[in-house]
């Protein structure tokens, strides 16, 4: 008989990444789990990399949405199909449909005070856990333990075929080693480094000999195209065009990847590309890309991390005074790193 888990899993892209190592933990613990993952549908290219997961299940509401009615709906159906329930959002709403299922046992962090609907409550000591990995992974050992370090980093499976038909749907070809850009960030322009600075980044970097690909949403477009227009110089340009499925492919053919720290970012480090993740806004202590070869270059300015959408004080010095030279450094240090080398602590580079 399977011991079966339904994982509630969170919305955004990089979060539903850093689930992966709770994924294997609670494999390793227990090889007879059968592991479903409930989650939004434009994660599931994401899941269907994951070898830790069994089978998913649609995540049918919004952000921000009650549908009590529906809600209840769906646990009913879902009564007596799990033994445990572990909740990744801290949110009263996504624990309604394991409290609605009856699940035996339902694991999950304090949160919004979700006493009661939960009966495996965790409270989180942020210290213990800086990282937003660790709070994941920790919820696969039993209450009261200490979480085993080091946490396994996420890992994507592709399959060849799948990389080439990407190729083939976008017109792509593999004759020049390819540099991505993903100059998005979804959560707001505080973390995105300047179009300028891209496109400077891409004249020196075509000049070299590579090929530069910008991934992003149909959001990014207006930064893609600006990066393209003031770059001068020939750009493929696939915010918007690909699925999220053909992105990860493409992304995986990567000889290096320069992002912000975005959910692409946790991407690309899935995918053990080689890449300079640039940090401003956010913190790369909290949400760093789990990945070997990364390098992470930040200015660590007194007024960072912020955590705002925008900059507080106007001037975006954490990102407008990142320059080129500073990331065709870091460029240089994670194409020369071998595989397998140690993770190192991220270095804050000078402002000049």
């Amino acid at each position: 008989m399977h011991y079966r888990i339904l994982v509630v899993a969170p919305a955004w892209v990089g979060d539903s990444v850093m689930a992966q190592p709770l994924y294997q933990r609670i494999k390793q613990y227990r090889p007879d789990a059968h592991l479903t993952v409930m989650a939004p549908d434009w994660t599931l290219p994401l899941l269907e990399r994951m070898p830790e997961v069994d089978a998913t299940l649609r995540n049918p509401f919004g952000h921000g949405a009650l549908k009590l009615g529906k809600r209840w709906q769906l646990g009913r159906s879902l009564k007596r199909k799990f033994d445990q329930a572990i909740l990744l959002p801290n949110s009263i709403k996504s624990a309604l449909v394991p409290w609605f299922a009856r699940v035996p046992i339902r694991t999950g962090f304090v949160g919004e005070s979700r006493y009661g609907l939960l009966n495996d409550i965790r409270t989180l000591d942020p210290k213990a856990l800086p990282m937003m990995v660790e709070r994941f992974a920790i919820l696969a050992e039993p209450g009261g333990k200490p979480l085993p370090r080091p946490v396994p980093a996420p890992h994507l499976t592709i399959r060849p075929e799948s990389q080439q038909a990407a190729l083939k749907a976008l017109g792509l070809d593999l004759d020049r080693p390819v540099v991505a850009f993903c100059p998005g960030a979804e959560f707001g322009p505080a973390k995105r480094w300047p179009a300028r600075h891209f496109a400077e980044l891409a004249r020196r970097l075509s000049s070299q000999g590579y090929a530069i690909w910008l991934f992003g949403s149909s959001k990014d477009r207006g930064e893609t195209e600006a990066i393209a227009r003031m770059a001068g110089v020939p750009l493929v340009d696939l915010a918007g065009r690909t699925t999220l499925a053909q992105a990860i492919d493409l992304l995986s053919l990567a000889h290096l990847v320069v992002t912000n720290d975005s959910g692409l970012m946790h991407v690309a480090a899935a995918l053990e590309r080689p890449l300079v993740a640039l940090y401003g806004s956010s913190s790369p202590e909290f949400t760093p890309p789990l990945n070997e070869r990364a390098e992470v270059v930040t200015l660590d300015l007194e007024c960072s991390p912020c955590f705002e959408r925008n900059c507080p004080l106007k001037h975006f010095d954490c990102m407008e005074k990142l320059g080129c030279d500073q990331v065709e450094a870091a460029i240089a240090r994670t194409l020369t790193k071998p595989p397998g080398t140690p993770a190192s602590p991220y270095i804050p580079v000078a402002a000049v």
